[in-house]
């Protein structure tokens, strides 16, 4: 499979060495080479580009190629990658653990600052969810 995204990479365009390598490396224990469906662009004839990191509006791939970011990580990237406050306060409340599987002051602060801010909201519930 991974012979026929190179093999198209001429009509493509040029794709990152380092995603090829990547994909390569993908396909041998990752259906599709992606963990989502969305990512394959099998369908449209084209390869994943593989991004080793990001920051403001711009990801960068394999080879450090530098592209915008359309999708923003589908919301949650709102304000840019590595937005300095946000780090900050990752890392801050990475120091004292998370995931703790029980309630924590942190959750109900940011219930009632969702309450205040949306005036309609009387309660939330935080909850996650995949794709």
């Amino acid at each position: 499979m991974a012979r026929r995204f190179a093999a198209k990479r001429s009509k493509m365009g040029n794709f990152s060495d380092g995603s090829t390598a990547l994909l390569t490396r993908a396909l041998a224990h990752i259906p599709g080479g992606v963990n989502s469906p969305v990512r394959a662009w099998r369908a449209v004839g084209g390869q994943p580009l593989f991004i080793s990191r990001a920051a403001g509006a711009y990801v960068f791939d394999a080879d450090d190629n530098r592209f915008i970011d359309y999708v923003g990580s589908y919301g949650p990237a709102i304000l840019g990658h590595a937005y300095p406050a946000v780090v900050e306060a990752v890392t801050d409340q990475a120091s004292r653990g998370f995931g703790y599987g029980a309630p924590t002051e942190v959750e109900v602060a940011l219930a009632e600052e969702l309450c205040r801010a949306i005036t309609c909201v009387e309660k939330v519930r935080l909850v996650r969810y995949g794709t």
